[in-house]
């Protein structure tokens, strides 16, 4: 990871003081699902759109809807489509969806391409996202929807991957111009905010949306205050826009470590699922791997099983 953010944005990162002791609930309307479905325990689903949910918005690295939602309005929660990989049918699938009655506002495009499908990414060249970008993602934002630069990961490649993308939309005649840049990020919030400081220096003047993050693998403690200090991180910058959790599953099942969680293995909020909800702690202790289930989830490995659960439910 190259630590070339601004020394104002790390020395204000950095600052931030926030422990799970200290923390008091807020609120904020910048915070989305990232929606793993659970097919074991569906009941799950409707946690996340319960009447004191803070969530206004969510994507299921798909271009459909989730039918666990069709009972929610696009008011209380707004659907985001993604292009997932290069397809034929995205432009009209999203059309479909519009000239539905659907309010479409923003669309999401590529899960991590600079990534191998065996840890869930889309595995996908430049040259064939930005070719595939300029038939199914441009006319969109004639539209007038607002679209997302590929999603790639937080490592190195994905700055030169994403830059590839870019001039291979300017050889074919195009800006593939994005209305945001989304971010990935499995760390310290170090690393996290030095990221993001790389991406506006990078794309200065464009909004950004964190669409997966957590702090993987680490102690209790250590999880709580990155996810607060995170929050607390990303409600005060005026170009984040939006910003998505990645842990809307029990910990029983979670492959970035079970503290990361915003169930424990009950199918109870944990304090950091609770408090991403806007509510209070719950005093809820995550729990270690459950026996009944080995599923690997998230950003991630066997997308296809994971898609095919959103459908099914």
């Amino acid at each position: 990871m190259r630590f070339s953010a601004s020394a104002l944005l790390i020395a204000a990162a950095l600052s931030v003081p926030s422990t799970a002791a200290e923390t008091t609930f807020r609120r904020s309307d910048k915070r989305g699902l990232v929606f793993v479905p659970s097919s074991e325990h569906p009941t799950d689903n409707q946690i996340w759109v319960q009447a004191n949910s803070d969530l206004s918005w969510y994507y299921n690295y798909g271009v459909a809807p989730s039918p666990a939602y069709q009972s929610q309005t696009q008011d209380q929660f707004e659907f985001v489509p993604m292009l997932w990989s290069p397809s034929t049918t995205f432009l009209s699938q999203v059309q479909s969806l519009i000239s539905g009655g659907r309010n479409i506002t923003h669309i999401m495009t590529y899960n991590e391409p600079d990534g191998t499908s065996s840890t869930g990414g889309s595995q996908v060249d430049p040259v064939t996202a930005a070719t595939n970008w300029i038939s199914q993602v441009e006319p969109l934002r004639k539209l007038g929807v607002k679209v997302g630069a590929p999603a790639v990961t937080g490592a190195p490649q994905g700055f030169t991957w994403l830059k590839s993308f870019f001039a291979a939309c300017t050889k074919q005649g195009t800006n593939c111009t994005a209305d945001f840049i989304p971010v990935h990020w499995y760390g310290n919030f170090g690393g996290l905010a030095s990221h993001i400081g790389e991406v506006v220096g990078t794309w200065p003047n464009t909004s950004i949306w964190i669409t997966e993050y957590a702090l993987n693998d680490a102690s209790l403690s250590e999880t709580q205050d990155f996810f607060n200090t995170s929050a607390e991180y990303f409600d005060r910058l005026d170009y984040v826009d939006r910003y998505s959790y990645f842990g809307s599953f029990r910990s029983g099942v979670s492959n970035v470590g079970p503290n990361a969680a915003m169930l424990n293995n009950k199918g109870q909020l944990t304090d950091i699922g609770s408090w991403y909800l806007g509510g209070a702690a719950t005093g809820n202790q995550p729990g270690g791997k459950s026996a009944a289930s080995r599923l690997v989830l998230g950003g991630w490995s066997l997308f296809a099983g994971v898609l095919s659960l959103v459908l099914i439910l």
